[in-house]
């Protein structure tokens, strides 16, 4: 049963609202009339996510920005795949913490693109004979990730594995 669950193709589809926010009374007149505020909700969530361009584009510093919900999207994904593979493999972990960074160069035309991910995952397990698998796991949970899947990059993958 296992086994024929994987081996179909299945197709998720995800939903969410994206509204802006930033509209200050001239609308987008010029590149310094509006703010470049929004927010995500989606239906039976919790919460929104406010958000804003990198401060570099005129961003509200304190609000995510798409770059770090692309990167956390990164980090969150491996780190369930982790887990679930930790599970599998009778890997007892008790903390998880990634310190993940990323690099995004723009180009001539003020396009741009990450060129690079680095997860730091600092992984806590129960007994010392658990490190070695723990520490493998990570390349296996990097070739499931369906986000690491759709970048166009190579994702490093640093961890760093002790017992509680």
């Amino acid at each position: 049963m296992k086994a024929e669950y994987y081996l179909k193709m299945k197709k998720h589809q995800y939903k969410l609202n994206l509204k802006w926010t930033g509209d200050e009374g001239k609308g987008t007149l010029n590149y310094k009339s509006y703010n470049r505020n929004y927010k995500i909700s989606a239906e039976g969530k919790n919460s929104e996510i406010n958000g804003s361009a990198d401060p570099a584009f005129l961003g509200d510093k304190s609000k995510y920005n798409p770059e770090d919900l692309f990167l956390s999207s990164i980090a969150a994904c491996h780190m369930l795949w982790y887990l679930h593979l930790c599970s599998t493999h009778k890997i007892i972990v008790v903390a998880y913490l990634d310190n993940a960074t990323g690099v995004m160069e723009e180009t001539s035309n003020g396009s741009g693109k990450f060129t690079e991910v680095s997860l730091n995952p600092m992984v806590k397990v129960t007994e010392e004979s658990m490190i070695s698998k723990a520490n493998e796991l990570h390349k296996e949970a990097g070739r499931m990730c369906f986000i690491a899947n759709s970048c166009n990059f190579e994702i490093g993958y640093n961890p760093t594995t002790i017992v509680v």
